[in-house]
C-alpha cells in the first residue's frame, strides 16, 4: 500500500489487519494509533463498499476495546478527519484526564514528544499482546 507522505513521516507501521494497516503515531504524548484501509483512492468511509465499511468498523471497535483495556483509558477519541491528509484514515487516541491537552483536542496544542527506542518497543509490544478477538496483527 502507498501511504500518504505525511502518514509515512508521522507514523510507524506496526501491523496489518484484514483490511487496514495499523500505524502508531510518533507523538509519545498520547497512545495514538491510526487505521488506514488498504484501498486505493479512498478519502471517506462512505466510499468503501459495504463489506469494507463493516470490516473497518469491526477493526476500529476491536482496536478501541483493546486500547481502552491495555492503556486504561479515561476516554478514546476516534475520528476520520483528513483535512490535511486526504487518504482515508481513522485516528484512535487514548486520552487521560491528566494528559497535557485534556479536555481539548490534541491537534496543535503541544509540540510532539519523540519516543525513546525503549518506549517505542514497549508501546508496540503492549498493543501486540492485546486480545483483539479474531483480528490477527501481522
Amino acid at each position: 500500500m502507498n501511504l500518504h507522505p505525511q502518514l509515512k513521516q508521522d507514523c510507524h507501521v506496526i501491523g496489518q489487519f484484514p483490511l487496514s494497516i495499523l500505524l502508531l503515531h510518533k507523538d509519545a504524548n498520547y497512545p495514538w494509533f491510526i487505521l488506514v484501509p488498504d484501498r486505493l483512492d479512498m478519502t471517506e468511509i462512505f466510499q468503501l463498499n459495504e463489506n469494507d465499511q463493516q470490516q473497518l468498523m469491526k477493526e476500529s471497535c476491536i482496536l478501541a476495546d483493546a486500547l481502552s483495556r491495555k492503556f486504561n483509558a479515561d476516554k478514546l477519541n476516534i475520528a476520520a478527519i483528513g483535512n490535511l491528509v486526504p487518504q482515508l484514515h481513522l485516528h484512535h487516541i487514548v486520552r487521560y484526564r491528566d494528559d497535557i491537552a485534556w479536555p481539548s483536542p490534541i491537534w496543535g496544542l503541544h509540540p510532539p514528544l519523540s519516543y525513546s527506542p525503549e518506549q517505542l518497543a514497549m508501546r508496540i509490544e503492549l498493543i501486540g499482546t492485546a486480545d483483539m478477538a479474531d483480528l490477527t496483527l501481522t
